[in-house]
């Protein structure tokens, strides 16, 4: 493993321990919300970076041309080829095993606190982005007093999470070259919008 690889990687895996119950404990998304957002259309490639289980774009099956979820846990991707219709890979998002501009569409729900350095793992997910492409970070605010209960209770699991407000995750992506802005509908989440400039384009070289 790369130096820096390591650096990123999570010291313990806890979501290998929750992978058989996880869906059980995590509130359902608002996939409506996501699909509206990621403006999906047949012919995409969709990167569901943190994906875990597959939970989220599990329904997205069958409206794009391909899934890729990656993440850490080999036993939340376990769970997620259980499941199927997937391609799977186990990586860290500050360290993306995939070439430049892969793919058009790009979703992480709930998963970019988790990440070790998350401007680093910014400018990777802008990195791979298409030329055209849309990438949408839903990130519990951490502004609600709920969700810094959450984080209280992820300080007190050692879980090394680091919550930012929606504005500064959208900071992160601009000052790697992307195009961002926020999404609010009053509820315990945020929506981050990232766009990269360039041609739209559907045919995307295989990582």
């Amino acid at each position: 493993m790369h130096a820096d690889e390591e650096q990123a990687a999570p010291p313990f895996d806890h979501f290998g321990l929750l992978a058989p119950l996880y869906e059980w404990l995590i509130p359902r998304v608002n996939v409506e919300q996501l699909e509206r957002l990621l403006r999906l259309e047949a012919g995409h490639h969709l990167l569901d970076a943190g994906g875990g289980t597959g939970r989220v774009s599990r329904f997205f099956r069958g409206k794009v041309a391909r899934i890729c979820i990656l993440d850490f846990s080999e036993g939340m991707l376990r769970q997620a080829r259980a499941h199927g219709g997937f391609e799977t890979c186990r990586g860290v998002t500050e360290r993306l095993p995939f070439r430049d501009d892969s793919f058009p569409r790009i979703l992480a729900v709930d998963s970019f606190h988790h990440y070790r350095n998350q401007r680093r793992a910014a400018a990777e997910l802008l990195r791979v982005l298409a030329p055209g492409g849309r990438m949408v970070i839903e990130e519990p605010d951490i502004r609600r007093f709920s969700v810094k209960l959450i984080a209280l209770m992820e300080f007190v699991l050692v879980m090394r999470s680091h919550f930012y407000p929606p504005q500064a995750i959208a900071e992160m992506f601009r000052a790697a070259g992307g195009e961002a802005h926020v999404h609010e509908d009053g509820g315990p989440n945020a929506w981050i919008i990232v766009e990269k400039g360039g041609g739209v384009s559907n045919v995307i070289p295989q990582p």
